[in-house]
C-alpha cells in the first residue's frame, strides 16, 4: 500500500461526495503534505486529533461559491515502486502554472516554486490542480 496515494484519494473522493471534512491516519510526511496543500489554498484548516497510536489528521475541505471542489485533480507521480526524480532545471509548474507539484528534497518537502527558488531538485511526489 502507498499511504500518500491513499491520503490523496481520500481527499479527492471526499470532495467529490461534497463532505465538509476528511480524516486519515497520522504520519509526519502526511502532516507535512497536508500543511503544504493548506498553504497553497486547496484545502482548509488541518488539525491533529487523538494521541499516541490513535492519531489522525482531520482536514476541512474547501468549495467555491457554486459548491464545486477547489481541487479538480490530483496525480501521484512517484510511487514506492517507481521513483521519479527531477533536477531543479527540469522542474516546471503543472497545468501551465494553475497547479502545484510537491517535491521531496534534502531540505524537506517543497512546492515546485520553492524548489526552483532554492535551486534544488528531488523526488516528485504528486501534482495537484
Amino acid at each position: 500500500m502507498d499511504p500518500i496515494a491513499d491520503m490523496l484519494v481520500r481527499i479527492k473522493n471526499a470532495q467529490a461526495a461534497r463532505k465538509k471534512t476528511v480524516s486519515f491516519g497520522h504520519s509526519k510526511i502526511k502532516w507535512e503534505i497536508a500543511k503544504i496543500i493548506e498553504q497553497s489554498g486547496y484545502i482548509g484548516e488541518t488539525a491533529r486529533k487523538g494521541r499516541r497510536n490513535k492519531k489522525i489528521i482531520e482536514v476541512a475541505l474547501l468549495y467555491d461559491t457554486s459548491k464545486n471542489p477547489c481541487i479538480s485533480g490530483i496525480r501521484r507521480v512517484s510511487s514506492p515502486v517507481r521513483k521519479i526524480y527531477r533536477g531543479f532545471r527540469e522542474i516546471f509548474a503543472p497545468r501551465n502554472g494553475f497547479g502545484i507539484a510537491v517535491y521531496s528534497t534534502p531540505k524537506g518537502l517543497l512546492t515546485d516554486r520553492q524548489a526552483r527558488k532554492e535551486k534544488i531538485g528531488g523526488e516528485v511526489l504528486f501534482e495537484i490542480w
